[in-house]
């Protein structure tokens, strides 16, 4: 089984920063890539930001030039660093993984319980 632990969400400010970070832990063999999706009320949950283990990124239109997402493989960890926030961004913001468990050898897709990132205008 496998874990992904967000942190980071919270109010803002129009104009500032947050930067989510999410952990993953459990029986990983390898992880082929991490990434951020996010839902706001009444919308379809949606892409923000992936990185694969090549390093490749891809960004949705809306964030990019204002987010970086990047990885920390040894641990496992991905970050989604937010500026220039806008009142749109504010969502619900789930980690995802997909993740070659140790035992048995299988990809599956992991997901967060979610972190909330709102703001303000």
């Amino acid at each position: 089984q496998v874990q992904l632990v967000e942190s980071g969400g919270g109010l803002v400010q129009a104009g500032g920063s947050l930067r989510l970070s999410c952990a993953a832990s459990g029986s990983i063999f390898s992880i082929s890539a991490m990434g951020w999706y996010r839902q706001a009320p009444g919308k379809q949950r949606e892409l923000v930001a992936e990185v694969f283990s090549t390093g490749n990124t891809n960004y949705a239109d809306s964030v990019k030039g204002r987010f970086t997402i990047s990885r920390d493989v040894a641990k496992n960890t991905v970050y989604l660093q937010m500026n220039s926030l806008k009142p749109e961004d504010g969502a619900v913001y789930y980690c995802n993984a997909q993740v070659v468990s140790s035992f048995p050898r299988v990809t599956r897709v992991y997901w967060g319980q979610g972190t909330q990132v709102t703001v303000s205008s």
